[in-house]
């Protein structure tokens, strides 16, 4: 892979680029990310996190390729496939829509659909796969491969890279929005870990034995991030908030239905802000609402947690209760009926998969791998089985409120 240029990273410092990677940073798709902050409203909480999907979509390409060359050097792949990695690195994220996270509940809501599923048909269907073809790589194959959704016999272990539990995506946005929050929780030793890693049966996994501090600090840096940062009750008032705004004026906003591939591509966090303006003498009552929310936001003006429960153990029957919708709304109207609030102001907010960037809350138990050297060779187990402290920091956590 020939360098053709760099970009000074506060996080990484210079990540260099070659020439296709130069040609897709400069399409307009992927300049839309700098309109799109990596999380959402949280800067009303920590001022400093205005960073955008633009630098974490290129961190994530610089992780993909250490990775990448890492696995290279150990005859796992070749080095064309460095580049694959970097390239869906690059466009993992190139599906997000305003306020990313927060929007995506409003498409799997209403369209039954992620940012994964835009990202792939972007790359398939405008001229960033053109770019890809013009310098001979598949369209169909980057796309899948930057949505983990690569699916052919041999080295299946690729989907992981990018998507998996040690991800060039994790590792990067840990690191980023650490930063960027100003907080010291997400920090962690991403050489070491990258050297760490191991392919045992086609599966992804760190040295438990010789890398055991930084896969500790890795893990625990994960949870914090998440009790600290992406569920501190004050930046999930202000993402309720918008996100609530958007469901109000859905249609008006035209967030969803949006109508075709190219209406979504104008949707970035300013678009939205700025058809929130126009709603400002709506007298229909779901956008004079919406556009209450929206200016309360915008002058910080956020609703109020009055109750918290944080949840370290499974209970099945009280999270599938609580995460349906319909029993929600039946709670939050009983709530404005006894309080005398119009139930539309109250919520019962349950931080979800689609909410967050990766959430921990796993309803299907996923496991981390790690491997052991032994004298049979290098032994691939799971982190559970070896230690239950780092496996209940990876595992489980829920929190309403």
């Amino acid at each position: 892979m020939k360098k053709i240029g760099e970009i000074k990273d506060p996080v990484h410092g210079y990540i260099h680029f070659s020439e296709v990677e130069k040609e897709i940073i400069d399409s307009p798709q992927f300049q839309r990310l700098r309109r799109i902050k990596q999380l959402a409203v949280a800067e009303l909480t920590y001022p400093g996190a205005i960073h955008t999907r633009f630098l974490h979509s290129i961190g994530t390409m610089h992780i993909s390729g250490l990775v990448g060359n890492h696995l290279l050097e150990k005859g796992y792949v070749a080095q064309d496939e460095v580049q694959k990695l970097r390239l869906a690195g690059l466009l993992h994220d190139i599906g997000h829509g305003p306020f990313s996270h927060v929007y995506e509940e409003i498409l799997d809501r209403y369209g039954h659909l992620t940012h994964e599923d835009l990202g792939q048909q972007i790359i398939n269907e405008t001229s960033v796969g053109d770019i890809l073809e013009k310098y001979g790589y598949s369209k169909k194959e980057i796309a899948d491969l930057a949505v983990g959704r690569l699916n052919r016999k041999e080295k299946k272990f690729l989907n992981q890279i990018v998507t998996g539990h040690f991800a060039s995506d994790i590792m990067d946005y840990l690191l980023r929005d650490s930063y960027f929050a100003g907080v010291e929780y997400g920090k962690f030793d991403v050489h070491r870990l990258v050297e760490s890693l191991d392919l045992i049966d086609d599966v992804l996994a760190a040295d438990y034995s010789g890398a055991f501090g930084v896969l500790e600090s890795y893990i625990i840096a994960r949870i914090e991030m998440f009790n600290v940062v992406y569920f501190h009750r004050t930046v999930r008032a202000a993402n309720v908030m918008i996100s609530r705004a958007m469901d109000f004026a859905r249609e008006e906003l035209e967030l969803y239905p949006f109508g075709s591939l190219e209406n979504f591509l104008q949707l970035d966090d300013y678009s939205v802000m700025s058809k929130f303006e126009l709603l400002k003498k709506e007298t229909k009552n779901n956008l004079s609402k919406a556009y209450k929310i929206f200016s309360n936001l915008k002058e910080r003006r956020l609703f109020k947690s009055t109750y918290e429960l944080v949840i370290h153990q499974r209970n099945d029957f009280f999270t599938n209760l609580i995460n349906k919708a319909t029993i929600r709304q039946k709670i939050e109207a009983e709530i404005g009926e006894i309080a005398k609030i119009d139930p539309d102001y109250i919520v019962i907010d349950v931080p979800q998969l689609l909410s967050v960037p990766i959430n921990p809350v796993e309803r299907k138990r996923t496991d981390i791998f790690v491997y052991r050297k032994t004298s049979r060779g290098k032994v691939l187990q799971r982190i559970r089985d070896l230690s239950p402290v780092l496996a209940s920091l990876s595992e489980f956590i829920d929190i309403v409120r």
